[in-house]
């Protein structure tokens, strides 16, 4: 089929969309966009798409069929939402590539697409098995049902093959149930069908953890998968379902559509007014995906967002994206998150693993004439005011603020340590360990100084927090806090110390954050470390503002530091990270106490000295002993305590935890 050049994006729209310009149409040409310039790296018959770059662990032909699936997925979006309209002849292009790819399973030629097995065989084609029946399912009556019956059979029977093999212990389990789901629906439903979708749902309520949050398998693993996997997998199929039946969907019409309302109410706070979604957990290479349950949540109804706020999250983070430089010279999604960015990548990530990134398009499924297009875009929650948002399932503390657009989430229970993974011996993942995380910046790699860490040194070793124990989180009057306690880990032999054990609470307001770290039990000669935020050491941007982290000691810390992570992170190239050391006391407690902040400041403004020492007195009356820590915020009537004896923390007189 002879290529036909794809029309420049449509010119923006400020009145309907006066945060992003976006429409529908914006949508759907970045979607054509998008498609052509993966479309020019096919194989001779279409069935892979092999994207330049370095292979994944699974091999170029799993890539190559990556590269096919991920790309259908957005196609079948682009497509189904248009009520079958394809000027660009998507359909029968993936029509073809399905024959070729599925002729000849496991064959040594261009074409073939490889086997489905176990996931620690040659498990990677399971997961695009998903978006392969998704695409499908979508597309039927301009894909599927045009197919031979031959044809249909060899793609099926590839398809059965994820019924029977072994997925990985987490939200892998929803990629058979989607598959069993379009097999129904084109009726070849059979016992395994019918297994893989009770197994699916039965593990998705042992992972539920309350409040619209699912961990990601057994274990305290929380991120993003709960809204483009965890989320959208079974209400997708219950949407597809109402769609196929003909029966009107109504709002929360399932659990899992009560569960995603309430998941939105949370998820919509985690973007900054950037667009930006706070970057924390794997497979941030995704990017944009991230707000995909936004759009399915406005489609079926199962969500507190307005039509106008969501699409202006939606519209926000693709734009954020496309303006920061995700796309590289082919007009292709990069492995990284502005651009290319080797610490944001996991094992698994290969050249076409962005395209995952296609799960945000589902909002194409809402038609021209729904209110998500149609509505005038409204201000996200981090444009309207400052906010505190406590999420007790994850254990985690958001905090945002109206004047910089940044949004902070503090981290007292995420740890990516499954239920049967031993404390001691463990390594921290800079994507899950960290205390804290924000839209603006990004943690530090492990091979450089740690951002937003906590560490016991003991005889040259790093003692560091791997399973995090909550306490809880709350708010109260636009403060907040988050407790948790952890044993820290020393790497070798001697992995723990007996009778170690650091207690850490965050009491939040504004842009501040009062950190209160209390050590218990430390050996002889140990000493404490604590970071702060890391920031770009390259100076300001464009709009003469730069982002500015400032870390203070308040009580216990002796030395403070500037130190340099030149590896940077997923926001800049070179990264400066504030550091506070003290002495501990050796067999007894010691508690310490710093402020931080992260913010956005106009460049002339005051110095860092001067900042510091700024911030310093905006905490009056502070006390610290072995039992407590209290203070007041200076100018407001909130009294803070911390009692260390019960671990509570009382803001204004009330108790919180």
């Amino acid at each position: 089929m002879a290529r036909t050049s794809v029309p420049q994006r449509p010119t923006p729209d400020e009145q309907l969309s006066p945060f992003t310009g976006y429409t529908r149409q914006h949508w759907e040409a970045l979607a054509d966009q998008l498609l052509t310039s993966a479309w020019r790296w096919q194989s001779p018959q279409g069935a892979r798409l092999d994207l330049p770059g370095t292979p994944s662990g699974s091999g170029v032909r799993s890539d190559g069929l990556e590269g096919f699936a991920r790309t259908f997925l957005m196609a079948a979006f682009r497509v189904a939402g248009a009520d079958g309209a394809d000027p660009f002849g998507w359909m029968q292009k993936y029509a073809e590539g399905l024959v070729a790819g599925t002729a000849q399973p496991g064959a040594e030629d261009p074409e073939s697409w490889p086997k489905i097995e176990d996931y620690d065989v040659f498990g990677q084609p399971m997961v695009e098995s998903a978006s392969i029946a998704l695409g499908l399912r979508m597309t039927r009556p301009w894909l599927w049902d045009k197919l031979s019956a031959d044809q249909q059979d060899r793609a099926a029977s590839w398809l059965k093959q994820a019924l029977v093999s072994v997925p990985a212990p987490n939200n892998w389990y929803l990629f058979p149930y989607t598959v069993a789901g379009f097999l129904e629906s084109v009726g070849r439903a059979d016992e395994d069908t019918a297994r893989v979708r009770r197994r699916a749902l039965r593990l998705l309520e042992n992972w539920y953890s309350g409040d619209g949050w699912y961990t990601d398998g057994d274990g305290g693993s929380y991120d993003y998968y709960n809204g483009w996997a965890l989320h959208l997998y079974p209400l997708l199929d219950h949407l597809l379902a109402q769609r196929e039946s003909g029966t009107a969907l109504t709002s929360q019409q399932s659990p899992y559509g009560r569960r995603m309302h309430r998941h939105l109410q949370d998820l919509g706070h985690f973007f900054g007014s950037t667009g930006a979604p706070v970057y924390f957990g794997r497979s941030m290479t995704y990017r944009f995906a991230a707000a995909a349950a936004v759009g399915l949540g406005a489609i079926t109804g199962d969500t507190p967002l307005t039509p106008g706020t969501s699409r202006r999250i939606l519209s926000g983070a693709v734009n954020y994206f496309i303006d920061a430089g995700a796309l590289d010279q082919h007009g292709l999604l990069s492995l990284g998150w502005h651009g290319p960015h080797q610490a944001t990548l996991q094992g698994y990530s290969g050249p076409a693993s962005p395209y995952w990134a296609a799960k945000a398009f589902v909002a194409l499924l809402a038609p021209a004439d729904h209110p998500l297009w149609t509505a005038v875009e409204e201000p996200s929650p981090a444009d309207t005011a400052d906010h505190v948002v406590p999420i007790s399932a994850p254990g985690f503390l958001l905090q945002s603020t109206a004047q910089d657009g940044i949004v902070r989430l503090h981290n007292h229970g995420n740890d990516h340590l499954r239920a049967i993974n031993a404390e001691a011996g463990s390594k921290p993942d800079p994507l899950y360990s960290r205390w804290a995380y924000s839209t603006h910046t990004g943690p530090t790699s492990a091979a450089n100084q740690a951002d937003n860490t906590f560490t016991v040194v003991w005889r040259g070793a790093k003692g560091e927090r791997t399973r995090v124990h909550p306490l809880g989180v709350g708010a109260v009057g636009g403060s907040g806090w988050a407790a948790s306690w952890h044993r820290p880990s020393f790497p070798g032999r001697a992995a723990s110390y007996p009778g170690l054990r650091v207690t850490s609470i965050v009491v939040v307001r504004g842009t501040q954050e009062v950190r209160i770290h209390v050590v218990e039990g430390a050996p002889a000669g140990a000493s404490a470390q604590a970071s702060g935020w890391a920031c770009g050491a390259e100076g300001g941007t464009e709009d003469g503002t730069h982002l500015r982290s400032t870390l203070v000691p308040l009580a216990g810390w002796t030395h403070s530091a500037q130190k340099v992570a030149p590896a940077g992170t997923a926001f800049h190239q070179v990264a400066e990270v504030p550091v506070l050391n003290a002495e501990l006391n050796a067999d007894g407690r010691t508690v310490l106490v710093s402020l931080a902040e992260l913010t956005r400041a106009p460049a002339e403004e005051s110095s860092q000295q001067e900042h510091a020492q700024e911030i310093r007195d905006s905490i009056d009356a502070l006390r610290v002993t072995e039992s407590e820590v209290s203070f007041t915020w200076a100018g407001q009537a909130q009294h803070v305590r911390v009692d260390i004896e019960t671990k509570t923390v009382a803001i204004s007189g009330q108790e919180n935890l």
